[in-house]
């Protein structure tokens, strides 16, 4: 089959596509004919060999169509979503024409979406959903902030957020990404430097929730836009994976503000089981036009290095995806 791996850790230019050999079955796992797969941050980190544990064949999430199940649940043929697992981290994951993946990480899904338009769904909208239902319990009328907002899983969280009812105030860099954020219906867009407190000061000051993908860099001035009674959820690192230093709860956590954390890693465990996301609604609702997710730009199977460079120089302004 044909697969793109790593010539060595580095830039995009280390990605090639090469023929190797097809999966085997495992036990408990199914084989999917990748069909098309989406492109994440995590996978600029496994190419340059920054990330802890890197598969062969990296990518973290795609759709395609059932080979064979091995816990014969799922029927030959038939339409699936995949993530995580270890994908592209323990086992080869999706930037190949075939992938075996543990079956508790499988979705079975009844849809005549275009494969593209469905391969910008897995991780980032299982993810959202996860952290706006779960982590901040974000209910309508409450007014959310997401730092990051003009990223992929920045974009479906603003998405899913205002179909539920929520006030949203995205966070962006660069000025020009202002009506794409408004498109998906940000009440407000941050474009200020500087504490959030401060930018938050003439639309209503603190919030009831953050949703914060900058990372390390910026929870703690998250933290401190919140209310008291306030939820503030860390589920990205777009500001790069250096650690806090000297961190002192004591001192620097506001008193009354819950912190959590979600990685999308942990899908498929015992604690965070994929069904518990309703992945058939949000594609049905995809599907009648009530959110708005769409892949920001398709690229052929050969292109993968070519996506790897706009990602890295911060061009993507959403979901890039592959068709196998």
């Amino acid at each position: 089959m044909r697969a793109i791996t790593r010539k060595q850790f580095g830039g995009p230019e280390v990605l090639e596509v090469r023929d190797v050999a097809a999966p085997t079955m495992q036990p408990g796992s199914v084989m999917i004919e990748v069909r098309a797969f989406g492109l994440n941050r995590a996978e600029l980190y496994m190419r340059r060999g920054e990330w802890a544990e890197v598969a062969a064949i990296s990518g973290i999430e795609c759709v395609g169509r059932v080979v064979a199940d091995a816990t014969n649940r799922l029927r030959q043929g038939q339409t699936v979503m995949a993530l995580m697992g270890g994908m592209g981290r323990t086992i080869d994951g999706s930037y190949a024409d075939y992938t075996v993946v543990p079956a508790g990480n499988v979705i079975p899904i009844d849809s005549s979406l275009p494969w593209d338009l469905l391969a910008a769904l897995p991780e980032t909208y299982a993810t959202a959903w996860t952290c706006l239902q779960r982590n901040l319990a974000l209910k309508a009328g409450q007014r959310l902030v997401v730092r990051g907002g003009s990223s992929s899983l920045g974009q479906a969280a603003i998405d899913m957020a205002v179909q539920l009812g929520a006030e949203v105030i995205a966070t962006t860099r660069s000025a020009e990404r202002e009506p794409l954020l408004r498109k998906l219906g940000a009440h407000h867009v941050v474009t200020a430097d500087g504490e959030l407190t401060a930018a938050l000061a003439p639309i209503g000051g603190k919030v009831d929730a953050v949703l914060d993908l900058l990372g390390n860099s910026s929870i703690l001035d998250s933290l401190r836009a919140t209310r008291r009674g306030g939820r503030v959820c860390l589920a990205g690192f777009l500001g790069g994976l250096a650690p806090l230093v000297d961190f002192n709860p004591l001192s620097q956590m506001p008193s009354g503000v819950h912190l959590s954390f979600f990685g999308s890693f942990n899908f498929g465990s015992g604690d965070f089981p994929l069904s518990d996301v309703p992945m058939q609604q949000i594609v049905n609702l995809i599907a009648d036009g009530q959110l708005r997710g769409r892949p920001a730009r398709s690229f052929a199977f050969s292109e993968v290095s070519l996506a790897h460079q706009l990602m890295e120089r911060n061009e993507a302004l959403g979901k890039f995806v592959v068709l196998c």
